[in-house]
């Protein structure tokens, strides 16, 4: 398998670690039992200690759809190819338009591809690897010859997953499963994919399912599917809630296992890709590993890119020269599950 291309499109409204605490403020003030000041303080250096920096959020008249088209665009373009030449588009974004259909119909429908065949691939952050796991064994076969990935990641409108309820707080013991959600940025990314039986790829995952209630966003009645959990629908029905500490905490142990399985020598991998949660975690991982040096974060301009966060670190390092054709790089992910991914490939 060949990766072709990959773009990145941000949305104009750019958020700086004040932005978000007045917010914070803002929809705490009449809520908050306690002193609101110290909390503020608490997010400004967790926000600092997590290596957040700015995010993007969409401006106001800006909408996902054209910034899907945009990157999608770019990325076609790049790749020589026409929309009539992709055989299959896959939408692996946690957000999306509705539960049924498959979101990567509306996504093909928005750009004009009448014909192409489309499905879903839902693994929270893992979303961008466990697709390219699954179209790498679909080129192999032959069935396809050109694929399209596309990831998007808008969840901070009013009314939201987001927003406005996990900045409104009513106690600093709801930090535990809100602050993640201060750390979300927005964006889209395009992924263009080929066959190419000589290319090799290296594909590790693993799963923790006794871990499935640290990160979620629930269902009306979801109670029928999930066992009993004090930690699913913290924040409320159809809200974000994620535990980050204990995600983390497993998350350091599980990615250097898997990373330690790669048979490509370390000193072979130009950069490290790493899911953008928190620039400090990635870190002191690496550190452990012997590879921080070769980390790419965008997670300091960027934020959390959810699933969009792999292909836009990717997109990134090209767009700054730090990495050509023929580097071997690496990326790693911990996601809500749990799930781990560690890949490597030549780019």
């Amino acid at each position: 398998m060949r990766l072709e291309a990959v773009s990145l499109a941000l949305p104009s409204r750019e958020l700086t670690n004040e932005d978000i605490l007045a917010l914070v403020y803002e929809q705490s003030k009449a809520t908050y039992t306690g002193d609101l000041d110290r909390v503020l303080r608490k997010i400004r250096f967790l926000l600092r200690y997590s290596g957040a920096e700015r995010r993007h959020w969409l401006g106001h008249g800006e909408q996902p759809l054209a910034l899907i088209r945009t990157a999608v665009d770019e990325a076609l373009d790049r790749s020589g190819w026409g929309k009539a030449d992709v055989d299959l588009l896959v939408y692996a974004g946690v957000d999306r338009a509705c539960i049924e259909p498959a979101n990567a119909y509306f996504i093909a429908q928005a750009l004009d591809m009448p014909r192409v065949e489309c499905f879903d691939v839902l693994d929270a952050c893992n979303g961008w690897s466990r697709a390219l796991h699954l179209i790498h064994a679909l080129l192999q076969t032959g069935t396809y010859r050109r694929v399209l990935l596309v990831n998007a990641e808008f969840p901070m409108f009013a009314g939201g997953p987001v927003y406005p309820r996990l900045f409104t707080l009513r106690s600093e013991e709801e930090l535990a499963w809100c602050f993640a959600g201060y750390t979300l940025g927005e964006g889209a990314t395009a992924t263009t994919l080929s066959r190419d039986p000589n290319s090799e790829w290296e594909f590790h995952f693993s799963s923790q399912p006794c871990l499935a209630d640290l990160c979620t966003i629930p269902l009306e009645g979801y109670q029928r599917y999930c066992p009993p959990s004090e930690r699913v629908g913290r924040n409320g029905v159809n809200h974000f809630a994620s535990f980050s500490s204990d995600l983390y905490a497993a998350a350091t142990r599980e990615v250097a296992a898997l990373f330690r399985r790669l048979s490509v020598p370390v000193e072979d991998i130009r950069a490290i890709f790493p899911h953008a949660a928190s620039q400090k975690s990635w870190d002191d991982g690496a550190e452990s590993l012997g590879v921080r040096d070769r980390l790419y974060h965008v997670y300091p301009r960027c934020g959390n890119l959810v699933s969009s966060s792999i292909p836009a670190g990717v997109a990134s390092a090209i767009a700054a020269g730090r990495i050509r054709r023929g580097d071997r790089l690496a990326a790693c992910v911990a996601s809500a599950g749990m799930s781990y991914s560690v890949c490597s490939f030549i780019y």
